[in-house]
């Protein structure tokens, strides 16, 4: 936020009354020297306005900000109430053995990005990798190999600011793929349909399934609980090397603590997850040419397994680019896919469906509460809500207006 004798951007303190940031870095994009994202008291990525915004700048923050809303025009394109716009969805993993074993699943879209840079359709891609700093926090990278991607495989479940500094890193003449969060995603699209010169640059948009961002403070819980002092720490992995992998912690003396993704994920990080990601419309990608995911075995009751296995990603083709990268990618041996029922998704990804569903609820109890909330146009709300029983529906509306009405931290 800016200081108190600086004209605050309308956009901006909207988003800051309502704790509705999401930490994409659109707004640091869209007005460098003016708007920078910096970690707040609570461990998360936020902006901080230094200097007045002109009215061009003020626009486009309000169009792109993912935290004010998000607009999604399906088009001819099936449209799920649960998982929006595609063209298709398979079950894949990469072919490149040590980039399957690397990837957070499956591998499927660290081996996308590998064919993109290889067979020319981009020159670079701008992902997310550890910050050699703080191995547990985050710091975009612009990679141009597979040396590099291999580098940045795996999921970081900390926060990420992978547009703030976009505008310096497109090289002039040069294609890049940016891979995000959603809602990183849905930010850069808005941001390049405004922009045709954006959208040359950027001509690739991938992501994955997003079940929140936890802040630093959960990054700090996690180290506790493996015993890993920050400072002994010198490399740290969410998850990944192995599927769906452990949390590991390399010390200075070359020992590891590591813990399962059930434990570490269920048992921390899913504790400090920001409130704008508890009442996302998009935790799918939906923004995206592609969107990949964990293609997790199920039990049966229909319950995600995570035990240790060979990775299996969900592939979604969003877009017909997306499509067309998907089939090219595997007509050049990088990937393997298989059929995949879209009716089987919402048993093998419970907490997507169930933030859905329980998402027009949250969202009423929020307004009732006089919270600023997300404007979403085009993602099924209503249609997504009538998948829950009634009941669910008021615990979901009476547990959120609990919350917003308690004094904030």
């Amino acid at each position: 936020m800016p200081s108190a004798s600086l004209p605050a951007s309308p956009a901006l303190a909207r988003v800051a009354r309502g704790d509705l940031c999401s930490g994409c870095g659109a707004c640091a994009a869209l007005a460098p020297g003016r708007v920078a994202m910096a970690e707040d008291a609570r461990g998360f990525l936020r902006p901080v306005q230094s200097a007045p915004l002109d009215p061009g700048q003020e626009a486009a923050i309000a169009r792109a900000c993912p935290g004010l809303g998000q607009r999604v025009e399906a088009g001819a394109r099936p449209d799920h109430p649960l998982w929006g716009p595609f063209l298709a969805m398979r079950t894949g993993h990469a072919t490149d053995p040590e980039i399957r074993f690397a990837g957070a699943s499956g591998g499927a879209l660290s081996a996308i990005l590998v064919h993109l840079l290889e067979s020319g359709t981009v020159d670079a891609v701008i992902a997310i990798a550890a910050d050699p700093a703080d191995p547990v926090a985050n710091v975009p990278v612009t990679v141009t190999d597979r040396a590099g991607v291999l580098a940045a495989a795996g999921s970081r479940y900390a926060p990420s600011a992978p547009l703030a500094d976009l505008p310096a890193r497109l090289a002039p003449g040069r294609r890049h793929a940016v891979v995000g969060k959603p809602c990183d995603a849905a930010a850069l699209r808005a941001m390049a349909t405004a922009d045709p010169a954006l959208a040359a640059a950027v001509p690739v948009i991938l992501s994955f399934f997003c079940a929140g961002v936890p802040s630093l403070r959960g990054a700090a819980a996690l180290l506790a609980a493996l015993g890993a002092e920050p400072a002994r720490t010198l490399a740290f992995r969410y998850r990944g090397m192995g599927w769906p992998g452990r949390a590991t912690a390399t010390l200075d003396d070359g020992t590891t603590r590591s813990m399962s993704y059930h434990e570490s994920w269920g048992g921390i990080l899913s504790k400090h997850v920001q409130h704008r990601c508890k009442i996302c419309a998009d935790g799918s990608g939906v923004a995206a040419d592609i969107a990949c995911a964990d293609a997790w075995e199920s039990d049966a009751a229909g319950y995600p397994l995570f035990e240790e296995g060979p990775g299996t990603s969900l592939i979604v083709a969003r877009t017909a680019l997306g499509a067309e990268i998907v089939a090219a990618a595997e007509a050049a041996g990088r990937i393997e896919t298989a059929p995949f029922d879209p009716a089987a998704l919402a048993a093998i990804q419970p907490g997507q469906r169930e933030r859905r569903r329980a998402l027009l609820a949250r969202l009423l109890a929020l307004r009732l509460a006089l919270r600023p909330v997300p404007r979403y146009a085009g993602l099924g709300l209503f249609a997504a809500a009538r998948q829950n029983p009634p009941g669910r529906n008021l615990r979901n509306f009476l547990g959120m207006l609990r919350r917003a009405l308690r004094p904030r931290q």
